[in-house]
């Protein structure tokens, strides 16, 4: 079996639970991937993120974030999360029980030979001649910059349906992960994970259209006129910049995150937001 661990940066805490649970996984016989920054620290052989969809599982140890920057290598690889962050909507596993949680799937694996996962969505956006790396969390269609003076014409339609169409700071579409993220502080509603479907939410638009949710099998178009450049940004890491006018499509794509492990308790997170 072959398990990856990525490990949150410049976190000497997320390092030594890295180098605990690699050193565990190698004496059961399993052949251990650790992503470069981590390696770098425990003075061990790396690879990087993007080989890391050929292992069997990916570990994530740190917040949300390290979760995304995982998830964005992983492909079609069950992650499991241990989280060392604040909330950790997508970490279910504490520190303290990582070491056996993964052995325990380690021995999952060597009985079944694959693992129990639960899926999560992942939005896909494109454009003419380009698509991006799907989102777990949020794809958001802006103009070239936020706040006063900025903002640019943008026409939404929710499949072949107009939405709204006015000046805003753009559009931001999230999963149900991501419902709780930035959606949520542009004031978007949170959305249960059970919940089939995702959120468009309008991002200081002068209409002040309310968020909709919509079913997950709808395709949204967002159209950005009227500035030189706009930007679509996939979970706040990877950047398109387009030419307006231009038309971008947001759908839920053919392959899901899958989560391994326990799942995490969405109402005890939400306590720790307040």
């Amino acid at each position: 079996m072959k398990v990856a661990i990525v490990a949150q940066w410049g976190n000497d805490r997320t390092a030594r639970l890295a180098g605990d649970l690699r050193e565990r996984l190698v004496s059961a016989g399993v052949t251990v991937w650790v992503d470069a920054a981590t390696a770098e620290e425990l003075d061990v052989p790396g690879r990087p993120i993007e080989a890391f969809d050929a292992a069997d599982l990916v570990v994530s140890i740190g917040g949300d974030g390290t979760f995304l920057f995982a998830a964005h290598g992983a492909g079609a690889t069950p992650i499991l999360g241990v989280n060392l962050g604040e909330v950790g909507f997508l970490n279910a596993v504490s520190p303290d029980d990582a070491v056996e949680t993964v052995l325990g799937e380690v021995h999952v694996f060597r009985e079944r030979g694959e693992l129990s996962t639960r899926s999560m969505p992942r939005l896909v956006a494109s454009g003419t001649d380009w698509t991006l790396t799907p989102a777990v969390n949020e794809v958001v269609v802006q103009g070239p910059r936020r706040g006063h003076g900025g903002g640019a014409t943008i026409e939404v339609r929710v499949g072949d349906s107009p939405y709204v169409t006015g000046h805003s700071d753009g559009v931001l579409v999230a999963t149900p992960a991501g419902s709780t993220a930035y959606n949520l502080s542009e004031d978007g509603p949170l959305i249960h994970p059970g919940v089939r479907g995702f959120v468009v939410t309008e991002m200081a638009g002068a209409q002040g259209r309310p968020p909709l949710v919509v079913d997950r099998d709808v395709t949204v178009t967002v159209t950005v006129r009227d500035v030189p450049e706009a930007v679509v940004v996939v979970d706040g890491r990877i950047r398109e910049r387009v030419e307006p006018p231009a038309e971008v499509t947001v759908a839920v794509g053919d392959d899901p995150v899958r989560m391994a492990g326990p799942a995490s308790d969405f109402f005890e997170a939400l306590r720790k937001l307040e």
